[in-house]
C-alpha cells in the first residue's frame, strides 16, 4: 500500500469517523465530510457488542468506551404483565471472546471518535457531496457550494439515504420494515425507577414492543416500535401521553418512564433497512455501514458493524494493494452483514407480531426454545477475528 495515499469520506457518523481513525492508524491522509453544519453529540442510545468493543481496542478507544459505557449481562423477553419468555445472558459469551457488551449515549461515542482524531482540522461540516468521477489516478468529489476535494480513494459513509450508493446503484432503495419507533432517555435517580442496572428487557405485546436499556449515571434509554403504515399521518403525531395510554396495560416501570420524558425529547423515526446488495466497492470508491448494509436496530449491531467495516477495511489496505483490498473487503463484509441483517430482520418479525392467535403461539412456543439456539447466535455476532488488526 502507498502511504501517501488521501482519503475522502463522506459522513461524519459513526462508519465515517470510525474510517477515519483507522485510516489515519496505517498512515493515510483522510477528509471528512458531513452536510450538517455540525458534527451532533447527540441522539438515543447503544448497544455496543463485544465484537464492536473489540473492533474499537484495534482505534485504541475500546477502553474509554468501556469506561463511558454500562456493562450489559443479559437480555430479557417478557410479557405485558413482566412474565419472562426468555432470557439470554450475553456476558457468558461475550468473555469467551474478550470485552463486554456495553449500551453507551450515541453522542458520547461520537465524542469519543472526534477526541481520538485530535485537534488537527480533518472533518469539515455544511460540505453536502454532488457527485463525483474516477480515473485510473484518482478520484475528485463536487460539494453543493462549489467546492472540490481529490484523492485516492472516496469512502461512502453517508448512511441509509446514501447520496454516493444513489449514484453507484440507483435501483437500491432503503425498505419500510412495517413498524415505527420512538426513543428517549430518563433520568432514574438512584435506579429508583429500573432495579436491574445490567439487564435490558423488552417488552413484547399485541399493542407494540417496549424497550429499557440501561445507561450510565443512572439514566435509561426507552424506545416504543409499533405496526403502521409508512409515513402515517396519525402515529407522526403521537405525544408522550399517545405513548401512555397506548401502553397503559404494559407492566412497570413503563408508565413512569413516559411520564418522566417530555414531548420535545420524543425522537421518532420509522424504520427502514437496506435489501442486500450485491457490490460494495466500484474502481476507487467503497460504502461501508449503513450506507452498505442499513439494518433493522432488532440485534443492536448496526453501529458494531459500521465499525466492523472500518477496521477491516484499514487492515486489507494495509496489506494490499488498493484494488486487491476492495476486492477482499467486499468478499468478506457482504457475506457477514447480510446474514446479521436477516437474523435481525427475522426477529423484528418476530416481536412486532399483533395478531391474538400468532401472539399466544409465540408466547407459548418461545420459553421452550433451548438456551444453546441464542447462544449459537451470538456466537456468530461476537465471533470475528479482529485481534492485531491494526
Amino acid at each position: 500500500m502507498n502511504l501517501l495515499m488521501k482519503a475522502i469520506v463522506i459522513g461524519a457518523g459513526i462508519g465515517g469517523l470510525s474510517a477515519a481513525i483507522a485510516l489515519r492508524k496505517i498512515g493515510v491522509e483522510v477528509n471528512v465530510f458531513e452536510s450538517k453544519h455540525e458534527v451532533r453529540f447527540a441522539g438515543a442510545g447503544l448497544v455496543i457488542g463485544a465484537n464492536a468493543i473489540r473492533a474499537l481496542q484495534q482505534l485504541d478507544v475500546g477502553d474509554q468506551v468501556l469506561q463511558e459505557g454500562r456493562v450489559l449481562d443479559e437480555v430479557r423477553i417478557v410479557t405485558p404483565s413482566g412474565k419472562i419468555l426468555q432470557r439470554m445472558e450475553t456476558a457468558a459469551i461475550s468473555h469467551k471472546y474478550g470485552p463486554d457488551n456495553v449500551t453507551v449515549e450515541r453522542g458520547k461515542l461520537l465524542e469519543i471518535f472526534m477526541n481520538a482524531l485530535g485537534p488537527e482540522p480533518m472533518v469539515y461540516t455544511g460540505k453536502t457531496f454532488i457527485r463525483f468521477e474516477q480515473d485510473h489516478s484518482g478520484v475528485k468529489v463536487w460539494f453543493e457550494d462549489g467546492s472540490t476535494e481529490e484523492g485516492d480513494l472516496l469512502l461512502g459513509a453517508d448512511g441509509i439515504h446514501s447520496s454516493i450508493r444513489e449514484a453507484l446503484l440507483p435501483h437500491a432503495k432503503p425498505r419500510y420494515a412495517g413498524y415505527t419507533c420512538w426513543r428517549g432517555i430518563v433520568h432514574s435517580e438512584q435506579n429508583k425507577l429500573y432495579h436491574d442496572p445490567n439487564v435490558s428487557i423488552e417488552t413484547w405485546g399485541r399493542r407494540g414492543r417496549f424497550g429499557l436499556v440501561p445507561l450510565p449515571n443512572n439514566r435509561i434509554y426507552w424506545y416504543a416500535c409499533v405496526n403502521g403504515k409508512e409515513r402515517d399521518p396519525q402515529l407522526r403525531t403521537y405525544t408522550t401521553r399517545s405513548l401512555m395510554k397506548r401502553f397503559k396495560d404494559y407492566h412497570e416501570p413503563i408508565s413512569q418512564i413516559l411520564a418522566q420524558t417530555a414531548d420535545d425529547q420524543l425522537l421518532h423515526h420509522d424504520i427502514y433497512y437496506l435489501p442486500q446488495i450485491r457490490r460494495m466497492a466500484f474502481g476507487r470508491v467503497v460504502l461501508l455501514g449503513d450506507a452498505a448494509h442499513a439494518m433493522t436496530p432488532n440485534l443492536g449491531q448496526g453501529a458494531g458493524q459500521a465499525i466492523e467495516d472500518a477496521v477491516i477495511l484499514a487492515n486489507l489496505l494495509k496489506h494490499h494493494s488498493l484494488v486487491d483490498a476492495l476486492e477482499r473487503y467486499e468478499k468478506e463484509r457482504i457475506v457477514r452483514t447480510r446474514q446479521i441483517a436477516r437474523i435481525s430482520n427475522r426477529i423484528g418479525r418476530v416481536a412486532q407480531m399483533q395478531g391474538s392467535i400468532s401472539v399466544a403461539f409465540r408466547d407459548s412456543l418461545f420459553p421452550l426454545i433451548p438456551a444453546k439456539v441464542f447462544r449459537k447466535q451470538l456466537q456468530f455476532l461476537y465471533k470475528v477475528k479482529l485481534e492485531g488488526l491494526l
